[in-house]
């Protein structure tokens, strides 16, 4: 009965992670994806604000505002740029 309640807690203790993961962009190699400077470029041209930018996995990530000032999480294909996943709040 132990054993089973461990393994309950462990499963519970782990899927808020699972449901946070970060979407998968790209399976492209790092050389071929756009440089930093240049993705920070295209994100300002799509109109938003970066407050954070990283690299989230094989994403480029950015916490920022969209252009109406609303705060936005934002998953991008580091190749193409593409918009891969955005939560928006407000």
């Amino acid at each position: 009965m132990m054993l089973k309640t461990a393994l309950v807690l462990g499963l519970v203790a782990l899927s808020p992670a699972v449901a946070m993961a970060s979407p998968s962009c790209t399976t492209e190699p790092q050389e071929k994806w756009m440089s930093q400077d240049a993705m920070k470029a295209k994100v300002d041209e799509l109109g938003y604000t970066i407050k954070t930018f990283q690299v989230t996995g094989n994403c480029y990530e950015i916490y920022g505002f969209t252009k109406d000032n609303k705060r936005a999480e934002v998953y991008f294909n580091p190749v193409t740029g593409d918009v891969v996943e955005a939560e928006i709040d407000g």
